[in-house]
């Protein structure tokens, strides 16, 4: 199919579920779109033998969902999302972001492999534990689209929020490093070794950091020297292709350079680079495509279910690892504010809140399906991913702002 013509049908079914959830279901937006989607896709499943499908499978087997996201969609996501972040509130919680986002994930993902490895075992599924640490590794990090368009309706503390937020920035960065080392050591292409895994992740955390420093720096010098919204909209779209796309060349963390740039911008750049009309135009033309983008990554998630190949062992594992998941980051969380509780103070429910607001979502799902044909329970894990995903954003989207009610 012609690219222009997928991307009109995406938009028009994105509108249209967008109305009919608005109108009649009254879920927050990318949750109803999703669900609407999965319903269409069921319903067409049911009707395929029959010849009924209108071509919505071919259209979505069409699409690469891991690089429509993670080159796509992803840098303008983040971009949004960083763009009205605080920094003052960032460094006020560092210590406890970058807790969450490093050793966090990292601790996160091997709870998660081991208890899957027990639990596949226990059900007769021969996973080995390589296989269960790649499943930990793209299931651990929180995921900043989810997190940030459910935390912007749940009424979550400040405190909490931004720590929320702040972890979810930085742990999809993380996380793909993580991920990308242990796929390296799957298939055989690296060792595992501390030098080697030290090496990756300077290269591409710091890395990112530092890009995102100095194209976001420039993008402030440029911001600067005009009072055009037009010309200062059109940088930013500038900066964040840009940057995304020096990131990959140079194999650095694009998610990483994208959302210190988008910092730098939302708080020096707001402050001191942008009249109060171009701040107003900015906000609302990055908050529409944020919206945009959003219904268009739910509805694809909602439509994934088309194209998965489904064993009925590993959708009952995957129900089963929405509930490890949560036992993963329930322990990590605990060990992190342990430390920190005797020097930093922490809002009425901190644990479960953190723990129920940790949303996993579409860079999961991309993550596992950017897998190679040549790990063999690839179908499985990608099936457990969708699973999880699933539960996570429709069972605690939907609960967390209540959670956040009884305790505050």
């Amino acid at each position: 199919m012609h690219l222009f013509n997928a991307i009109a049908i995406l938009i028009s079914l994105a509108a249209l579920f967008s109305f009919i959830n608005d109108r009649f279901i009254k879920l927050p937006a990318t949750i109803g779109i999703m669900m609407i989607a999965m319903l269409m896709s069921l319903g067409l499943i049911l009707v395929a033998p029959f010849g009924l499908d209108p071509g919505v499978t071919k259209l979505i087997s069409g699409i690469d969902f891991n690089t429509t996201l993670m080159v796509g969609m992803l840098s303008f996501l983040l971009f949004a999302g960083a763009l009205h972040v605080e920094m003052d509130d960032l460094l006020e919680n560092k210590i406890e972001i970058a807790l969450f986002a490093t050793v966090g994930v990292v601790a996160s993902t091997f709870i998660t492999a081991t208890l899957v490895y027990y639990a596949a075992g226990l059900m007769g599924l021969r996973l080995a534990y390589i296989h269960c640490l790649l499943f930990g590794a793209l299931i651990s990090p929180t995921d900043p689209v989810a997190v940030l368009g459910i935390l912007k309706s749940a009424g979550a503390p400040k405190s909490l929020e931004v720590k929320i937020t702040g972890e979810s920035l930085f742990n999809d960065g993380i996380g793909v490093v993580v991920f990308l080392t242990i796929l390296e050591i799957a298939t055989g292409e690296a060792e595992l070794s501390a030098g080697h895994v030290a090496a990756l992740f300077a290269t591409e955390v710091a890395g990112g950091v530092a890009l995102g420093l100095v194209t976001g720096w420039i993008a402030y010098l440029f911001l600067s020297k005009v009072d055009n919204y037009q010309v200062e909209v059109l940088i930013t779209l500038a900066l964040v292709t840009g940057s995304y796309a020096l990131a990959l060349a140079l194999h650095l963390s694009g998610p990483i350079a994208i959302v210190i740039a988008g910092l730098l911008i939302g708080n020096r750049g707001r402050a001191f680079a942008m009249s109060d009309k171009t701040r107003e135009h900015l906000d609302t033309f990055w908050e529409l495509l944020d919206e945009t983008l959003n219904a268009i990554l739910f509805l694809l998630i909602g439509f994934e279910i088309l194209i998965l190949t489904v064993s009925k062992r590993f959708l009952a594992l995957g129900v089963l690892a929405f509930a490890i998941v949560l036992i993963a980051r329930l322990t990590s969380l605990a060990g992190a504010l342990t430390l920190l509780k005797p020097f930093r103070p922490f809002a009425k429910g901190a644990l479960s809140i953190l723990t129920w607001g940790g949303l996993r979502g579409g860079i999961s799902v991309a993550l596992a399906l950017s897998l190679p044909a040549t790990i063999p329970v690839r179908d499985g894990l990608v099936t457990m991913t969708y699973v999880v995903v699933i539960f996570s954003i429709v069972a605690q989207g939907l609960t967390i702002g209540k959670l956040i009610r009884r305790h505050h």
